[in-house]
């Protein structure tokens, strides 16, 4: 029994290494163009509010035991999912600085 548990878990990983694959390979064809980039990241917020709302909040555990044991888990696997978004000023100043280094002050004689 151990060993499906085991290659249940392997099938999993390859899943999940598959899915990161096939995403990076997709950001890579789209590098430069920031509307399809974009794009992927919003899909990606979707799925992780989708999964979160619905699939993950039904599969909680129903007793103290499991849910202390699920609580261990996020804690010792590096914490809650979490999907950072870039703040409009952190934006605002990335575009600054990108916009100094394309045109450097020209210097008088």
């Amino acid at each position: 029994m151990d060993e499906a548990v085991g290659l249940d878990s392997t099938k999993f990983k390859a899943d999940l290494e598959a899915i990161a694959t096939l995403v990076q390979m997709v950001a890579q064809q789209h590098q430069g163009q920031s509307t399809e980039l974009l794009a992927i990241l919003r899909l990606l917020e979707q799925l992780h509010q989708e999964i979160r709302d619905s699939l993950f909040q039904e599969s909680l555990p129903d007793n103290r035991q499991a849910l202390y044991a699920l609580l261990r888990d996020i804690e010792t696997s590096g914490g809650w999912p979490y999907i950072h978004r870039m703040k409009l000023q952190a934006f605002l100043s990335y575009l600054s600085e990108q916009s100094a280094v394309e045109s450097p002050a020209v210097e008088s004689d």
